[in-house]
């Protein structure tokens, strides 16, 4: 029987979390340490095409594309790869496992959210923590996820983690674009799918390796690279051990979880020059060479190696390791924050950067991109203000009532229309870099009615221009003034506090003055049938947030 994890102790649900390949125990959080550490590794017999690995080093191979793919906590760290790098990676798969940042550094999270579903993994929230990283440079520009071929796998026996955690990683994916491919058609129990695995398709246990009477290989190869070629009867290339703690920062590799050594398979085609695409491949908890003599048999029966002769595929065996404290005893790869790695899924996650490393030793990741940065700019307060017209914009004048209210929009009680003027300074924006996005945040101060709803669906728009409408100080005659790019951006309804604008346009990005001041103005695109205003920055100024790279 599964144990019920979400009833443990914190010392014992670290140590039996494996997002899970891990043994039976008794649902009680008696459970010893020691009994359950100790559980021994089952050995099968020896794949009979496995090939024994040679010592050597990672070299650099003619690389055309690099790809992720999973088990369990493999399948968590694929995603990671992909997300945090998709300007290297283009597409991954994961078996039995959930979206991007699911635990949020939380290992009650990660027991009762994103493996157990007694807790909401809260999807939308995992989205929008994708889209601020992006935004940050955090990650890589999500855009990059569009697109992408990603295969998901979840067996209908699979109850380590469950069905609705990889139909979120499913959706996840689809949210940014990616093309899926999903399979949870198949009455797996929590593994990865082989025709080389020795349990049978609904078994969850040891060695998570399981036979379901198809080639999961082709199909999941077949939609990241296109269709493959056939494997070869047996592998043909080479095997090769090499150091992990070259990669790992410091140079030690067992201080992150990580084994000293790692593999990769190279085929003999890619050895002699021909262009190459790598796979990452990941085993789960408790799969890896060192973990309790569980030695080659992820990387002899997850059926890679065959199908790499034949499609000039290169297969990176990153090695996980057990931790001899109850950070992660089960060599899981760290999807949850372990060990203190608060960065974990995204730049900086040091068995990311580790694996990265890696990735670019065997040729993979191209040139590094240009370092990307943001920058907040207050609006200039003495420059801001706001302008009242009839609605044909006659008898333009500036308002007066900023310091006491704030800068007005909409209608108001005298029956005028208001439009703010806000001022940035841009030349703030570091020199050389190109503006990848920018937006505008206010922060509401007062009002009366909504604005947006007289009439229903009105917008509150961003015109954008270079450098000042007439003086840079707000004058009557900026109410009706041409600008460099109109209605650039749109502002949604608020009632309280701050909202942020959607992004410029192409041609409001363009409008952005790199030498000097960049003008706003804001403006409902309908009158209002009544008054119906608000007032913004009585006591917080405007701020322009742009980015760069």
């Amino acid at each position: 029987m599964r144990p019920f994890l979400g009833r443990l102790g914190g010392a014992a649900a670290a140590l039996l979390l494996g997002v899970g390949l891990f043994a039976a125990a008794p649902a009680t959080a008696a459970t010893s340490v020691a009994s359950v550490a100790s559980v021994a590794s089952v050995t099968f017999a020896a794949d009979p095409t496995a090939i024994a690995p040679v010592t050597g080093e990672l070299k650099a191979y003619h690389v055309d594309g690099v790809y992720s793919a999973g088990v369990s906590s493999g399948g968590y760290m694929a995603t990671q790869l992909h997300v945090a790098y998709s300007g290297t990676f283009d597409g991954s798969a994961a078996f039995a496992s959930g979206p991007q940042y699911c635990a949020q550094n939380d290992l009650g999270r990660a027991l009762n959210a994103c493996m157990d579903v007694f807790q909401d993994l809260q999807l939308a929230a995992l989205q929008q923590t994708t889209a601020t990283w992006s935004a940050q440079g955090s990650i890589d520009d999500v855009t990059g996820l569009s697109g992408d071929p990603v295969y998901v796998f979840s067996g209908s026996n699979d109850a380590t983690v469950e069905r609705p955690v990889s139909t979120a990683l499913s959706d996840y994916y689809r949210h940014f674009g990616a093309d899926v491919l999903y399979n949870n058609a198949t009455a797996a129990g929590h593994a990865w799918i082989s025709p080389l695995g020795p349990n049978g398709c609904t078994v969850t246990g040891n060695p998570w390796i399981n036979n379901c009477g198809f080639d999961a290989e082709r199909e999941f190869l077949g939609h990241l690279l296109g269709p493959v070629n056939a494997p070869a009867a047996g592998p043909g290339g080479s095997l090769i051990r090499f150091d992990q703690n070259k990669y790992a920062p410091g140079g030690a590799a067992k201080p992150i979880s990580m084994d000293e050594k790692g593999f990769v398979y190279v085929p003999t085609s890619c050895a002699n020059g021909a262009a190459c695409k790598v796979l990452v491949a990941l085993h789960g908890c408790k799969q890896g060479y060192s973990y309790q003599g569980f030695g080659s048999q992820f990387i002899d029966r997850a059926y890679l190696n065959e199908y790499a002769d034949t499609n000039n595929l290169i297969v990176l065996y990153p090695q996980a390791l057990a931790t001899t404290t109850l950070d992660n005893p089960n060599g899981c790869w760290n999807w949850w924050g372990y060990l203190g790695d608060s960065d974990y899924a995204r730049h900086g996650g040091r068995q990311i950067e580790t694996i990265m490393s890696m990735v670019k030793a065997l040729g993979g990741g191209g040139s590094t991109p240009p370092p990307t940065g943001t920058v907040t700019l207050p609006s200039v307060d003495a420059e801001d203000g706001y302008i009242k017209a009839a609605g044909d914009g006659s008898g333009p004048a500036v308002g007066t009532l900023e310091e006491t209210y704030g800068l007005a929009l909409g209608r108001g009680a005298d029956g005028k229309f208001n439009r703010t003027v806000l001022s940035f300074d841009t030349s703030a924006i570091p020199s050389g870099r190109e503006i990848t996005r920018a937006w505008v945040t206010l922060t509401r101060s007062g009002g009366s009615g909504s604005p947006w709803a007289s009439p229903v669906g009105n917008r509150l728009l961003v015109d954008v221009h270079t450098g000042c409408l007439g003086g840079c100080a707000v004058e009557g005659s900026d109410w009706a003034a041409a600008t460099t790019a109109p209605a650039s951006a749109e502002i949604g309804p608020f009632a309280s506090g701050s909202k942020a604008s959607s992004n410029l346009s192409a041609a409001g990005l363009s409008a952005i003055n790199r030498s000097g001041r960049t003008q706003m103005r804001l403006r409902f695109e309908l009158d209002q049938t009544a008054t119906a205003y608000l007032f913004v920055n009585k006591d917080t100024q405007a701020a322009l947030t742009v980015e760069y790279r």
